[in-house]
């Protein structure tokens, strides 16, 4: 990951400004908060970088997963937190920008509670199936999905989530009859689809 090395300097700088402790920051361990569970890309992004700063800063890095409400429930204990440099949020694209355009009301504003320090890392969406499905492109999956209507399923990160709109798209967008399955995170639907569920 050199473009988490890269970016860690600026993120660190930032930090330090954002918290007005200066040189004397930081004097306690820092928490990352990661609002899904274990296992998914936030998470394995999440602990590159804690372990960079962990490294440059000279102090722990706790990450703290907490999942649940398509992220929102972290991302509002994250606004609520005391700016002071100790808590930082991993957020994504889901919970910083397609929550506001999902959910009725969220609890904190990204715009006005939550201030950017660096990006990162990007992503792609990709589709997979297990090796059981007997298809091997998007076309094949689709032709068997119109074939057996309501008998595939497909997993998403969560009810709302990019993962799940991206299933929701492509059901729509084919005539195509799949049940969705909301997991809690990347880790546990992972986990379900290499064992076949």
């Amino acid at each position: 990951m050199n473009f988490v090395r890269l970016l860690l300097g600026t993120w660190v700088a930032v930090c330090l400004l954002a918290s007005g402790a200066g040189a004397a920051w930081p004097e306690k361990p820092i928490k990352l908060i990661v609002p899904y569970p274990p296992g998914g890309l936030t998470d394995a992004v999440a602990r590159q970088v804690g372990a960079a700063l962990a490294e440059r800063l000279k102090q722990p890095v706790v990450i703290e997963n907490i999942a649940g409400g398509g992220g929102n429930i972290e991302a509002d204990r994250a606004a609520k937190s005391p700016a002071d440099g100790y808590t930082l949020y991993l957020g994504n694209n889901a919970t910083v920008g397609l929550n506001t355009l999902v959910y009725k009301k969220l609890l904190f504003d990204p715009i006005k509670d939550l201030a950017p320090v660096s990006l990162v890392a990007e992503s792609q969406t990709v589709l997979v199936v297990h090796p059981s499905v007997p298809a091997k492109s998007v076309a094949e999956l689709v032709a068997l999905a119109k074939a057996k209507p309501g008998t595939l399923n497909f997993g998403s990160t969560g009810a709302g989530g990019l993962s799940h709109l991206v299933g929701e798209l492509l059901r729509s967008s084919t005539g195509t009859q799949m049940t969705h399955i909301a997991y809690k995170g990347t880790g546990p639907a992972t986990n379900d689809l290499l064992g076949g569920q």
